[in-house]
């Protein structure tokens, strides 16, 4: 009797699991935000600390590794493509809480480019792609990892996933400045 009700419990936990979410874009958290300051770390020669409204109540701060890449004045009161649901990590002390997302390659790295009339908060989407973003990427799930060999720049110099253009529903694609046919991370 004790083994029944042991294996009407398991199966019905079992059935409350919900179903694992495909691992694609729509597990990524992609939003515009705004760069509302720009300061260079205080312990890291090649970190930026940025403070990022992504049209929450209170600002993101972010360590990004752009000091090479990018001077500050083009980031200043820049809007930008943040991956919003990466586990915060500290770097130098400091709690970087996103990633603003960039085409690199070796000829160099660029800032995505949100559409025209985008606004702090506006969500980022790939067609054929539900978006249902982990509250927090498990980093031992490699989620970010997993999709990240196929995001991308196109001939027309769009953000992609797998060929399909990241959409601001309404306003637009996210583009690079010059940098075709490169990742984008």
């Amino acid at each position: 009797m004790r083994k029944r009700k042991r294996k009407r419990k398991s199966l019905k936990s079992q059935k409350e699991l919900p179903a694992e979410l495909p691992v694609d874009i729509g597990r990524l958290d992609l939003r515009i935000g705004k760069v509302e300051s720009v300061e260079r770390h205080p312990d890291a020669d090649t970190l930026y600390l940025l403070k990022i409204n992504c049209g929450e109540n209170k600002l993101r701060t972010v360590c990004s590794g752009l000091v090479k890449h990018v001077p500050m004045d083009d980031l200043r009161d820049r809007l930008v493509v943040v991956l919003c649901n990466l586990k915060p990590v500290k770097m130098r002390g400091v709690t970087s809480e996103a990633m603003v997302m960039c085409a690199s390659s070796e000829a160099g790295v660029e800032v995505l480019s949100p559409p025209k009339n985008s606004q702090p908060g506006d969500l980022v989407n790939c067609e054929g792609y539900t978006r249902q973003p982990d509250t927090v990427m498990n980093p031992k799930k490699k989620i970010f990892e997993t999709v990240a060999p196929d995001l991308h720049t196109n001939d027309n110099l769009q953000a992609c996933y797998k060929n399909v253009p990241f959409i601001v529903e309404g306003k637009g694609n996210c583009v690079a400045k010059t940098l075709k046919n490169v990742p984008v991370k």
